[in-house]
């Protein structure tokens, strides 16, 4: 039983895969150990540290809350798109039956999803009743009011070019005085949106090539006061990966609070700004409002503020490290 051949390829096996384990083991611990000496080290300076990540955060927040406020304007923007309809105001010889007829043909094209017709009675009728001035209507001898058409573009064609080629085509139709809808207005907006949606995201780069070289400066002077302890680990055999690794693991968690913090700033702006836009909204019976950042978005600043760190963290020890050698020691 002591030698039976299956119980020792089983310890065989065990023992060839131990070292594989064992080295990654040693492996996830080294990085646990340097992960938790770099955040001890940040922690052991709270003013730099706080001054660091501040900086980061003002960055990272400012193109973050533009474009939040230019995806809420967007929103605004496509929902005035969706609600535009045409006025269609036909001649004052067209009678009921002929207005019927246009309202079918406009009523035919695929780029109409409703059509409404409006006779000048009814016109007349709900415009006596809003204005008020019933006394002075009743002095008319006729009714001034034309027939009306109100056509509600198709799903496809709620934009502004859509719009466009709708009142075309309605323009070109017999017995169409005039066609209205304003949207010259809204395609100013879009351009402006747009405009500015390029603006922010050339500052974004900007800024996150701020963020980097602050890091990297931050990391360059953390490399120079560990110069002597670089030494001896180049002396002992560590190689660049090993000497590199505490640094790194510095960018990321200097990218991870700045990140709190620029998540921390875009809520305290919201809750700063939200009544006022509420109350300028419900003066113009808009129901536009500011939309913060939802969970994924949080967690999409953070690991990109923990890249950002990170990358400035290894351009800077990709650029400094190599200038230290362990021939230093021996040249003093």
């Amino acid at each position: 039983m002591a030698n039976d051949p299956r119980r020792q390829q089983s310890r065989g096996a065990k023992s060839a895969r131990s070292p594989w384990r064992e080295q990654a083991e040693s492996y996830l611990s080294h990085h646990r150990k340097v992960a938790r000496d770099s955040a001890q080290r940040l922690w052991h300076s709270p003013i730099a540290s706080m001054m660091t990540w501040t900086v980061m955060g003002v960055a990272l927040a400012l193109p973050v809350a533009l474009m939040l406020l230019l995806a809420s304007l967007e929103g605004v923007s496509a929902g005035w798109e969706s609600s535009a309809r045409v006025t269609a105001y036909l001649n004052d010889s067209v009678s009921i039956e002929e207005a019927q007829a246009l309202k079918a043909e406009v009523a035919d094209d695929s780029r109409v999803a409703e059509v409404e017709l409006i006779d000048r009675d009814t016109a007349l009728n709900e415009f006596r009743a809003s204005s008020g001035l019933e006394d002075a209507l009743d002095y008319l001898d006729e009714n001034p009011l034309p027939h009306t058409l109100l056509v509600t573009p198709s799903e496809s064609s709620r934009t502004a070019a859509g719009v466009e080629m709708l009142l075309t085509v309605i323009e070109g139709l017999d017995g169409v005085e005039r066609v209205q809808v304003d949207l010259g207005w809204l395609q100013r907006l879009n351009a402006m949106t747009d405009l500015l949606g390029r603006a922010v995201w050339a500052l974004a780069l900007l800024l996150a090539a701020a963020v980097v070289l602050v890091i990297g400066n931050t990391v360059r002077l953390s490399i120079e006061n560990r110069r002597d302890e670089i030494l001896v680990a180049k002396l002992v055999g560590g190689t660049d990966a090993f000497v590199r690794r505490p640094f790194l693991y510095t960018g990321a968690w200097f990218g991870l609070g700045g990140g709190i913090v620029a998540w921390v700033l875009l809520q305290l702006s919201l809750w700063w700004l939200s009544g006022p836009i509420e109350r300028l909204a419900g003066l113009y019976r808009s129901e536009f409002s500011l939309n913060g950042l939802t969970f994924d978005g949080a967690l999409a600043l953070i690991i990109a503020a923990m890249l950002l760190g990170w990358l400035g963290a290894w351009v800077a020890v990709k650029r400094h490290l190599d200038d230290i050698e362990p021939g230093e020691i021996a040249g003093g």
